[in-house]
C-alpha cells in the first residue's frame, strides 16, 4: 500500500476557531476524518502531522525521506510565505509533494501570493476550501495508479 505523510503546519490547530470567514468553522480533526475517508476509499494509507514548530516540522519531513513515504501533501500555512528551512528539507524529499491550501492564496493580501514551497511540489491546489485536502489525496491516487500501469 502507498503511504503518504500529510503535513498541517502553523496555526491549524486553531481551524474552527481561526478566521471563519476564510478557512470556515471545520476543525483540524474533521479535516483529518475526512482525509482518513478518502484514503480507505482510494486505497491509501495517508499519517498526518501537525506542529506549530519549525524544527519539528522539519524533523518530521526528514522521517518522512528515512521511512520513505511515497508522497507528501503539504499545507504550509504562513510558512508558505518565506519559511526556506521547510523549503530545503522538503527538496530532499525523493517522493512528489502537492502543496495544498483552504484558500485561494493568489486572491488575498499581496504577501501570501508568493509560496516559496511551489518550486519543490509537483503541485498547488488552492482555494476549494477543506477539499483541498481531499482533493491532494484523490490526486495521489491517480498518480500512483498511472505509474504502476
Amino acid at each position: 500500500m502507498k503511504k503518504v505523510m500529510m503535513l498541517h503546519c502553523v496555526n491549524h490547530n486553531m481551524y474552527g476557531k481561526r478566521d471563519p470567514e476564510q478557512y470556515g468553522t471545520i476543525t483540524l480533526d474533521e479535516i483529518n476524518e475526512l482525509i482518513e475517508k478518502t484514503a480507505k476509499e482510494t486505497g491509501i494509507q495517508v499519517d498526518t502531522f501537525q506542529s506549530n514548530h519549525e524544527g519539528e516540522m522539519v524533523d518530521k519531513i526528514h522521517q518522512v525521506f528515512y521511512e520513505k513515504y511515497d508522497g507528501v501533501i503539504i499545507n504550509p500555512g504562513a510558512w508558505t510565505h518565506y519559511n526556506y528551512a521547510i523549503h530545503d528539507a522538503l527538496e530532499i524529499l525523493e517522493c512528489p509533494i502537492l502543496e495544498v491550501h483552504m484558500s485561494n492564496i493568489f486572491n488575498r493580501e499581496d504577501f501570501r501570493s508568493h509560496s516559496v514551497i511551489a518550486p519543490v511540489a509537483a503541485g498547488m491546489i488552492a482555494g476549494m476550501g477543506e477539499s483541498a485536502y481531499t482533493l491532494a489525496v484523490k490526486a495521489f491516487a491517480e498518480m500512483f495508479e498511472r505509474s504502476s500501469k
